[in-house]
């Protein structure tokens, strides 16, 4: 008789029932769980929402305000008519990787279930052709909720091979762009020397860069590269693999390429619609963080452009003057929405990135002590100690001003949190596989002759890494606050929006106060920080084994 799954089993069942598989309920791994457990708090829920929705916006966030009319019509001199998009013309290479990924994947994970994939015959929650007794039989949702974790991590593997290709590509291009400049101040000051009028040398590099195709060359070639490393990466089966990859590379590769050169920006759409030479149709929010009015100063929330500039009519009542200012103005005159938009993108990303090397670097040397012990636990604790004695904060504030302004951006504020904060991670991984490095699995795996790695990573890191993950919820809130710290010191990222940053514009130079600077932008560091530290205390306690025996 084979087993039955948990919506026919019997109410009571005997140990003869039980030993046929009759009546025979999955047990929850510890994971699952834990997160049974975490999704029972109301906290808990209302943190994982304002985070989904701050990671909303910061995927989405410089697409829905980007300034740029979704369609515009331009009437020409003749009386005819021109429709196209500037918000497509303006899209950077990053926003066209995430909305084509975003189009493609989303619908690959979400019927992923329906499709039947994801199973695997040698799986326990798998059921055999033969219905062996003993065995659990699925139901459809957990085959469905299976194969939708398997699409949903070839998806995010997906995405970090293109933004990998992305960013390789982009230091190249810098790379092209220093060296044209070089040759050019060099030629400069030889032509000068030389008395000659002509200063425009052939300068290998810019000629490069500037070629129509050069962007899908070095988009190609670098895809290529990162292609080939990520087959190695077993996470799918070879043909599912080769099918990630290639599309994640192809489409990083073309964006890089339509995006090489990208067109200087201009927001004079409004003028335009005022004087009727366009007709412009835009998305929920109609600005830009880099469109400055110097004008309209610190304007509070709701005010309408029309109310700003003054207008009179038949101004006053077009579409344009219509437009509204939600959370009012900055500073400098700039939407303070669309800033906190964007900001999330930033705010995100530093705290995810730098959390993620903190982790690589602290498991691996947690790791290394804790197995080893004796002499090298002493050593690399030393090491930890001089790591855990260094101020982070200090240490950007200083690396910031001595830094030159090519070097003052979001990657280099990722690695210096990343490499300066992983001092706790090591010491609970160590104190964790100090417990685990004599128990009997891992004597076996030692005798059974396998690799380092392979007992390391493979077995030990995943019955030690409760308490790290614990940890990396609060590290992740950590940064986004030294981020923030940073910003409003005016030592972020240059030209990158940042919840920091408009915080510090809410007293004037004058000495006066603007709430609506403060409130936004400090809301959102303040909900943003909470929910982190809100999941973090959740998950705390739902892998203490002390509260789980209680609930027992």
């Amino acid at each position: 008789m084979s087993a039955t799954s948990p919506a026919s089993s019997p109410a009571a069942v005997t140990g003869v029932q039980l030993a046929k598989g009759i009546g025979v309920q999955p047990a929850k791994g510890f994971w699952a769980d834990a997160w049974s457990q975490v999704v029972k708090r109301p906290a808990a829920v209302t943190a994982l929402v304002w985070l989904a929705i701050v990671a909303f916006f910061g995927v989405f966030g410089p697409v829905l305000a980007s300034g740029h009319p979704l369609w515009m019509t331009v009437t020409n001199a003749d009386g005819s008519e021109q429709s196209f998009s500037p918000l497509w013309r303006n899209l950077r290479s990053l926003d066209m990787i995430l909305l084509a990924l975003a189009i493609i994947g989303l619908p690959y994970v979400l019927v992923a279930g329906r499709l039947g994939a994801g199973t695997d015959p040698t799986d326990p929650l798998t059921p055999r052709a033969d219905g062996t007794p003993g065995r659990f039989v699925p139901t459809p949702a957990q085959v469905r909720a299976k194969a939708r974790a398997a699409r949903l991590r070839d998806f995010l593997i997906g995405l970090l091979l293109a933004i990998a290709v992305l960013a390789i590509a982009g230091v190249v291009q810098g790379r092209l762009e220093e060296a044209a400049r070089q040759a050019a101040r060099a030629a400069l000051s030889a032509d000068i020397a030389a008395g000659m009028q002509d200063t425009d040398a052939p300068v290998a590099a810019r000629h490069f860069a500037r070629r129509p195709h050069a962007g899908f060359v070095v988009g190609g070639i670098v895809a290529l590269l990162v292609g080939i490393g990520g087959m190695l990466i077993p996470f799918a089966p070879i043909g599912r693999r080769l099918a990630v990859v290639a599309v994640a590379c192809i489409i990083a590769a073309g964006a890089i390429g339509m995006r090489w050169n990208p067109p200087l920006e201009r927001f004079d759409y409004p003028r335009r619609e005022l004087l009727g030479e366009v007709t412009a149709r835009y998305t929920l929010i109609p600005w830009s963080p880099s469109q400055r009015f110097s004008d309209l100063s610190r304007l509070q929330p709701m005010t309408t452009f029309g109310a700003a500039r003054a207008m009179d009519p038949p101004d006053s009542d077009s579409r344009p003057a219509r437009r509204v200012f939600i959370m009012g103005t900055d500073a400098f005159g700039a939407d303070v929405l669309s800033q906190i938009l964007h900001a999330c993108r930033l705010s995100i990303s530093i705290g995810v990135v730098s959390t993620m090397i903190a982790l690589i670097i602290g498991v691996t040397m947690g790791a290394i002590m804790g197995y080893f012990g004796g002499w090298v636990d002493l050593l690399l604790y030393r090491v930890v100690e001089i790591f855990m004695a260094v101020p982070v904060l200090f240490l950007l504030i200083v690396a910031v001003a001595v830094l030159p302004d090519e070097f003052k951006t979001t990657y280099v504020i990722m690695a210096i949190i990343g490499c300066f904060t992983w001092t706790g991670m090591a010491r609970f991984t160590r104190a964790e596989f100090l417990k685990l490095r004599n128990q009997d699995f891992v004597q076996s795996a030692q005798a059974a002759g396998l690799p380092l790695r392979s007992i390391l990573f493979k077995h030990m890191l995943p019955n030690g890494v409760a308490p790290v993950l614990v940890d990396t919820s609060f590290a992740v809130a950590a940064a986004i606050s030294i981020e923030a710290v940073l910003s409003y010191l005016g030592l972020g990222p240059v030209d990158s929006p940042s919840w920091g940053k408009l915080l510090s514009s809410a007293i004037s130079s004058e000495g006066e106060f603007k709430w609506w600077l403060a409130v936004f932008p400090g809301g959102a560091i303040f909900l943003t920080v909470l929910a982190y530290n809100l999941i973090g205390e959740a998950l705390r306690d739902a892998i203490d084994p002390k509260l789980k025996k209680a609930r027992v």
